[in-house]
């Protein structure tokens, strides 16, 4: 069945606090530690794993973390198919999704990671595969794969159930098993977007002073 990727307004950025690691707590933690240290370590840091993971939430709750520190940080993804030169001005460096870059993409990649490390500033990046599999240019590769390596992994439907569940509970909203599966069979899985849906859905469910079923979520949907 087609998921639907979550595109709601109220959702708000992703940040640090709203990824609900389980047992990607390590990487978590690592990125809590480092987005939030005013003596940031210039060792890069590589994240894998696959679709839902959580990569391109860390990567971009990262960015927000240090953009409310009034930094700024040069990000690349392989939708940028002209990548800017880099700027000396960045406190960071964010390589979102590196097993999709081309050959231009890897160029800035590569220059922007060099010129990082030697302004001793950080490299945060994200791909799908461990860093020995990525098909990319060799001194691109070796670099990603040098630093701080975590595997993400992608919560079990249970686990995304239970987390759901409590969340929900803890807002006071109450989740019928018929609604649950409806959830989760048709929206994106990964845990950031369900938070956005249940909060969304509460918000909507306040304003129409209606229970959350099934039909007020497809009303809720023809209202975006």
């Amino acid at each position: 069945m087609k998921q639907l990727a979550l595109d709601i307004g109220l959702a708000g950025p992703p940040t640090l606090e709203s990824y609900f690691p389980g047992i990607n707590e390590p990487a978590w933690r690592h990125l809590q530690l480092w987005a939030g240290s005013p003596t940031r370590s210039p060792v890069p840091t590589y994240l894998w794993g696959g679709p839902g993971s959580g990569k391109t939430h860390l990567l971009q709750a990262v960015q927000q973390e240090l953009r409310g520190q009034g930094a700024s940080t040069g990000w690349l993804d392989a939708s940028l198919l002209e990548p800017p030169e880099f700027n000396e001005h960045w406190a960071v460096v964010l390589l979102d999704d590196v097993h999709l870059y081309t050959a231009v993409q890897q160029h800035a990649a590569f220059t922007w990671f060099v010129q990082a490390q030697a302004l001793q500033r950080g490299v945060l990046a994200a791909g799908a595969l461990p860093p020995a599999d990525l098909q990319l240019r060799e001194d691109l590769r070796t670099r990603l794969g040098w630093g701080h390596v975590f595997q993400l992994q992608t919560m079990s439907e249970p686990e995304r159930r239970a987390v759901l569940r409590q969340a929900a509970d803890a807002r006071g909203v109450f989740l019928s098993d018929e609604v649950m599966d409806f959830i989760l069979t048709r929206f994106s899985r990964d845990l950031g977007s369900l938070m956005q849906l249940l909060q969304h859905l509460d918000a909507y469910a306040l304003q129409t002073q209606r229970a959350i079923t099934i039909p007020m979520v497809k009303s809720m949907l023809e209202d975006e």
